[in-house]
């Protein structure tokens, strides 16, 4: 068993650091962690997919949005692109291995989420309650 003093000397030593101001890896956990991202990467996880069929399957995202998420994504290494040198040109986005990873992880909460949401509209509706009877 860790004590608090042991996890904060270990991430002390960790070269990067999610909770500082500065650190680079806040740009790719709001990346991986935003709502379009993280749709973007559960879609691919279920394989390759061309941009309008991504588009698709993430119900409610923009063409612009779409795009922005993937370029993000791509930047960080976690999605590839693929243009094939085709008239008109075929692009399409998978996940590279370091994606894979992520999005492993990444679908662990996203199925604990679906799988508690009965617990979350009850308390959703013990919330609103309580505060309409103010």
């Amino acid at each position: 068993m860790t004590t608090v003093e042991e996890c904060s000397a270990a991430e002390q030593e960790l070269p990067y650091n999610v909770f500082s101001r500065a650190c680079p890896s806040r740009g790719t956990l709001e990346h991986v962690t935003g709502r379009w991202g993280a749709l973007t990467l559960g879609a691919l996880h279920e394989g390759s997919f061309r941009f309008n069929e991504l588009r698709r399957r993430v119900d409610g995202v923009s063409e612009k949005m779409l795009s922005q998420t993937l370029h993000a994504l791509e930047r960080d290494g976690l999605v590839h692109r693929e243009a094939q040198p085709t008239n008109p040109p075929r692009v399409d986005y998978e996940l590279t291995p370091l994606g894979r990873a992520v999005t492993e992880r990444l679908m662990s909460l996203i199925h604990f989420v679906e799988g508690r949401m009965d617990d979350v509209l009850a308390a959703r509706e013990r919330y609103d309650s309580a505060r309409a009877s103010r």
